[in-house]
């Protein structure tokens, strides 16, 4: 199993760094680097550049180990952004891992920002997007199969196999930014009115009451 697992955290690199010789969805950057200070009040399209800088700034562990999948959709997403790695600021390249429980599903949603390319570490998911004309794109992919999402379009994955399933993501955009489509109409803040939900949907107002109230944050 390790120099599978191996084999497929390489890939999972390399897509990035595919990704990165191309027009990325950020702006040039002017300089070698410009690690991201993230504790800076200056707001700007990116981040602000620290000073003081080190190797532990372009470095993160944090996608070597699966993530816990115990939730309500069956499937966690582990980032690797400038939010976790400053020193990609600027740089226009960022990466996510995707684990998923049998069953699990990364439920419908868009990155404004950036195009999304999946390889598959472990498993078998049903993935597909969906364009402006609403036509669907689906394909069932597999362990070292690869799966691209247009910037800016609704998809999804869902693992319909009886075993765990992971996958390493690569995004054009150091920040892509994630927007769930059920959370956005139903759970905003302030909530989207009853009256557009229940027409654009075409449901009664129990309906997108109850919806609301299982999609509403936490207190």
């Amino acid at each position: 199993m390790a120099p599978s697992y191996d084999y497929g955290m390489m890939i999972g690199m390399m897509i990035v760094i595919f990704l990165a010789s191309f027009v990325t969805a950020d702006p040039e950057l002017l300089q070698d680097v410009c690690v991201a200070d993230l504790a800076s009040g200056v707001k700007l399209n990116g981040f602000s550049c620290k000073t003081n800088i080190s190797a532990d700034d372009f470095f993160f562990a944090g996608l070597t180990k699966p993530g816990l999948t115990n939730n309500t959709f069956g499937a966690t997403v582990t980032p690797a952004s400038v939010q976790q790695i400053t020193g990609l600021n600027t740089l226009g390249v960022s990466m996510a891992r995707i684990d998923y429980a049998p069953g699990g599903l990364n439920p419908p949603h868009t990155h404004p920002r950036a195009t999304e390319i999946v390889f598959v570490l472990e498993g078998e998911l049903d993935v597909g997007f969906i364009t402006t004309e609403n036509k669907l794109f689906s394909k069932t992919i597999k362990t070292g199969e690869i799966f691209t999402f247009p910037r800016g379009l609704i998809h999804f994955q869902i693992n319909n196999g009886k075993v765990p399933a992971a996958v390493i993501a690569g995004f054009n955009s150091q920040f892509p930014g994630t927007q769930r489509v059920a959370n956005a109409l139903f759970a905003s803040s302030p909530t989207v009115e009853d009256v557009v939900l229940t027409k654009a949907f075409q449901v009664g107002t129990k309906l997108v009451e109850k919806v609301k109230s299982r999609l509403a944050p936490k207190k």
